[in-house]
């Protein structure tokens, strides 16, 4: 039988007492010394979690060299923030971290994404001896780098039925995470009405991103029922961590 890691239990633990928020940084987009400064300005605004990873990240070296400039930062700082890996490829795992997302995307086309990439950076995941947490990802809309990359089925954002079905498979495969994604840049957050009835059948960790770019997004997602709501592009805007405050407290208690 498998036990929590400690940074899972850490997330399930905060997230019964309420909706808490990740800082999402994608190494393409970040040099290792702005993707520390990053995650420090974030973890100052209140976000809980720092996720590392992204869609179209060719070079695991330099996926190594941010996430060990950002945890030397944090130690310097004391921060018991943890960094959890958001991988979209087999490029996307990195033995500095404290975890990661081990993700399957159910609704793309190509079984690659499905399981393909999962069984080839399976060794790598063992041999780093880093946290794995098993996660279902379903993407919405096709307008996406996401949704591009990962070739998916879209889900339409008026089907949340759905994304029911697709929820009640994650449940039943034993997937303890499931990751509702609008996609990177997407103007379009995921509705309350899809949130609410995953919600309603999926008892595991809820994670919503894509679109949260202010407090009223956020709001919104944590009271249809998100546990952690993602926040990416927002990072790259010069001054971001006054809104990114905004959005941390209307997401909370």
């Amino acid at each position: 039988m498998f036990e929590l890691g400690p940074v899972e239990r850490r997330l399930t633990d905060e997230t019964k007492k309420h909706p808490i928020c990740a800082a999402l940084i994608d190494p393409e987009d970040f040099d290792p010394k702005q993707a520390a400064e990053t995650a420090r300005k974030s973890i100052k605004a209140g976000v809980s979690l720092i996720l590392v990873g992204g869609s179209t990240l060719a070079s695991q070296g330099r996926l190594d060299d941010v996430v060990k400039e950002i945890k030397s930062h944090m130690q310097r700082d004391k921060s018991q923030v943890p960094i959890v890996l958001f991988p979209g490829n087999i490029t996307g795992v990195s033995r500095f971290a404290d975890a990661i997302l081990f993700s399957s995307l159910l609704n793309s086309t190509n079984p690659y994404f499905i399981i393909g990439a999962q069984a080839l950076g399976a060794v790598e995941v063992y041999k780093s001896k880093i946290e794995s947490i098993p996660m279902a990802y379903l993407v919405f809309g096709n307008n996406s780098t996401t949704s591009f990359i990962g070739q998916v089925n879209p889900i339409p954002a008026s089907k949340p039925n759905l994304a029911v079905i697709y929820a009640l498979a994650a449940k039943y495969l034993g997937m303890r995470t499931l990751y509702l994604e609008a996609g990177s840049g997407s103007g379009e957050p995921i509705s309350q009405e899809t949130i609410q009835a995953v919600k309603n059948v999926y008892d595991g960790l809820l994670i919503v991103g894509g679109g949260i770019t202010g407090p009223d997004a956020a709001s919104k997602a944590a009271k249809a029922g998100a546990d952690v709501l993602v926040i990416g592009n927002l990072l790259q805007s010069s001054g971001f961590e006054g809104k990114l405050k905004q959005i941390v407290a209307a997401a909370g208690p």
